[in-house]
């Protein structure tokens, strides 16, 4: 007989927010025109990564700017530029690659916060909108790039970028395709959709193309799974906002877990830090605020291009 285990809930913690004196309110920011109904934002944090001294990155997607938090919680801007700058991963240990909505790929030094182009265009063709990114250990990029498509428009495209410059598109026929990570054996790349509310299992074969894809996860409410993360027991961590909960789902894709934020429901992203990266860190966005939570598994490491 089937019998379905309920999840333990648990709450997160504040780490950090935002200092006022970097809080904005320009009510005709495009982005926000676009994306929050015209709202004026003081900010809309995304792109959590650590580098190896236990410092975390942010992005600020309206304002086009990075921020590094360190281990106490104090803030700096790293650098501010004309793009709207999403997800993030270290390409090695003082460069970040940028998945930038409005420029494509970008790199980033985080010492001189000078920023530069790594791929802004396929073929002379603008990407719809680039979201969020990952490297595999071999140092392949897999990135999505979203748009504003979804259910109405399912045309969003998840690519490879391999260290040799070939871009090989894996999907084209994605509604929304934000956060993605890759199984602890890197045979499944999973792919948020957003607008679909569900998580996408993306099967990559040996001659590099993508079979069977299926659907591994479906939420409900007004806004779809966002970023992912993977721990080492094979564990998939979804982030939910419209809920403002994070989904820990076991290989079945049962929730072992329901993380809650309790600073707003725009839980979008997510990273491991802290000893042994035993610790979930969460930017809510909304409130600008990075929450955290202990895990019992630690989370998989993250592999860098060189």
């Amino acid at each position: 007989m089937f019998t379905f285990t309920q999840p333990l809930i648990k709450e997160t913690n504040v780490f950090s927010r935002l200092p006022d004196e970097y809080r904005r309110s320009d009510k005709k920011n495009a982005w926000s025109l676009a994306n929050r109904g015209g709202a004026p934002v003081h900010s809309f944090l995304e792109g959590p990564v650590f580098d190896s001294r236990e410092n975390l990155y942010v992005t600020d997607i309206p304002y086009g700017r990075i921020f590094k938090i360190t281990p106490a919680g104090e803030w700096s801007l790293v650098a501010e530029y004309d793009g709207e700058p999403n997800g993030m991963k270290f390409y090695d240990d003082k460069t970040l690659v940028i998945a930038d909505y409005k420029n494509g790929l970008l790199l980033l030094d985080v010492d001189s916060g000078q920023v530069s182009t790594l791929l802004d265009r396929r073929n002379t063709e603008r990407f719809k909108g680039i979201n969020d990114l990952v490297f595999d250990s071999a140092g392949n990029l897999y990135f999505t790039d979203q748009g504003q498509t979804g259910l109405h428009d399912p045309t969003g495209r998840v690519y490879r970028l391999s260290l040799d410059g070939r871009l090989d598109c894996l999907l084209s026929n994605a509604p929304s395709p934000n956060g993605l990570v890759l199984s602890t054996d890197e045979e499944v790349l999973f792919v948020a959709m957003t607008r679909g509310n569900c998580v996408w299992r993306v099967p990559l074969m040996r001659d590099g193309s993508v079979s069977k894809v299926g659907q591994f996860f479906t939420s409900y409410g007004p806004s779809g799974p966002d970023g992912l993360a993977m721990d080492e027991s094979g564990r998939l961590i979804v982030c939910n906002p419209g809920l403002g909960v994070g989904w820990v789902l076991n290989q079945k894709g049962e929730p072992e877990e329901v993380l809650k934020s309790v600073a707003g429901a725009s839980l979008t992203n997510i990273a491991f830090g802290g000893a042994n990266r035993s610790t979930a860190y969460f930017t809510e966005s909304v409130t600008g605020t990075v929450l955290y939570t202990k895990m019992s598994a630690p989370g998989c490491k993250l592999y860098m291009a060189i």
